[in-house]
């Protein structure tokens, strides 16, 4: 039996309500702070598609008032489920905006991990979209992921990334960050977002980097999320490199 839910987020943004929107409801906005690549047709009715490791997700746009609401809605499927999630953007004095999310639907068996990844993940890409308009506005970044399922558990997994990373001790935000990647110019930046065990978020001058942990009930599955706004070479390329770079990284 399927579960209903209904999960709520705020954030305020130092961004106008015209930059917030076109972070939330275009497909290059999209792909600038959230995971995949996400493609939207501009009007009530049209479609939405979300691709992320060869999954397709489509909805349906169910609100469309530019700088004000944005919302679309998946079909419900044979077992009932489905996701609809709706923007709300409150302009405030000085430039900055409140964007409001809510979530909603009706979740399948598994529902309890699905929700606490949801409102945990929604934390993170808030953050980041935090960033992307305080940090990049005016330009739009090529998403690029990788996978590493089984990885192991959060301790040794994250053990072996901030070691990478050249971090020790306690991840705090504002530490300096150098990392390698075989035929990729180096990563130099600061932590910019420390959630572990589940993210550690890193900003440079061309990019904001994500790297996520998915927890035992999800695979311990290692993701790379970047979001990248100068690209060497193509991203198919830069895809492939951190994915052998996600593959090689000695996690046990």
């Amino acid at each position: 039996m399927g579960h209903h839910f209904e999960l709520h987020k705020h954030i305020e943004l130092a961004a106008t309500p015209e930059q917030v929107w076109e972070a939330i409801a275009t497909g290059p906005g999209v792909d600038s702070w959230f995971m995949g690549r996400t493609e939207i047709e501009p009007r009530e009715g049209g479609r939405t598609r979300l691709t992320l490791a060869g999954h397709v997700e489509e909805a349906t746009v169910a609100a469309w008032e530019p700088g004000k609401r944005f919302a679309d809605r998946t079909e419900t499927a044979p077992d009932g489920t489905f996701m609809a999630t709706e923007y709300l953007i409150e302009g405030r004095d000085q430039g900055s905006t409140v964007l409001r999310l809510v979530q909603s639907g009706v979740l399948g068996d598994n529902w309890e991990s699905e929700y606490e990844a949801m409102r945990t993940g929604w934390d993170m890409y808030l953050g980041t979209l935090a960033a992307y308009l305080a940090h990049f506005p005016g330009r739009t970044a090529v998403p690029v992921s990788a996978f590493r399922p089984g990885a192991g558990d959060p301790e040794p997994v994250w053990a072996a990334v901030t070691a990478a990373l050249g971090l020790t001790g306690p991840v705090t935000e504002g530490q300096p960050v150098t990392l390698a990647v075989d035929g990729l110019p180096p990563v130099d930046g600061v932590v910019d977002s420390a959630g572990l065990p589940t993210w550690l978020g890193v900003r440079t001058a061309d990019g904001l980097y994500r790297f996520l942990h998915s927890g035992a009930d999800r695979g311990n599955t290692l993701v790379v999320g970047h979001h990248l706004f100068a690209v060497d070479g193509g991203p198919g390329r830069t895809e492939q490199a951190w994915q052998n770079w996600l593959t090689a990284l000695p996690v046990g």
